[in-house]
């Protein structure tokens, strides 16, 4: 398979995560190889609906952004080492491909991420 394909089929998967929770959050980017999700409520510290997750094609990899493990880092304690591999930085994953195993874990931190950003109490506001 080709890198393409390998990367459209892992972005597809992984905005499949994400596509659930376009009803409660905004989807501010929805474009081939970026999908982003934003807050409704709350903004940003220069007035920007609050950045929460995205998935996107890079050159090298698929990046899953979940800024909700950044603001509530107590959500990857239990993050098994085969996703902790995949970190880069505090809220980004990096795949090229993605098994059932990472797939399942992931959507249950997101879940699990969106729950508690409801709490998120931001220093600004």
């Amino acid at each position: 398979m080709a890198k393409d394909n390998a990367f459209d089929s892992t972005f597809a998967a992984l905005r499949g995560i994400l596509v659930p929770y376009a009803q409660q959050l905004l989807v501010n980017v929805d474009r081939p190889g970026d999908y982003q999700l934003c807050s409704r409520t709350m903004k940003d510290r220069i007035g920007r609906a609050l950045f929460v997750a995205a998935v996107q094609i890079k050159k090298s990899y698929v990046s899953y952004h979940l800024m909700l493990v950044y603001a509530a880092p107590q959500l990857l304690k239990d993050l098994s080492p085969a996703l902790r591999k995949r970190m880069q930085g505090k809220s980004c994953f990096n795949f090229t491909s993605i098994d059932p195993k990472e797939m399942k874990e992931l959507s249950i931190l997101t879940k699990t991420g969106i729950e508690a950003y409801k709490n998120i109490k931001l220093p600004w506001s």
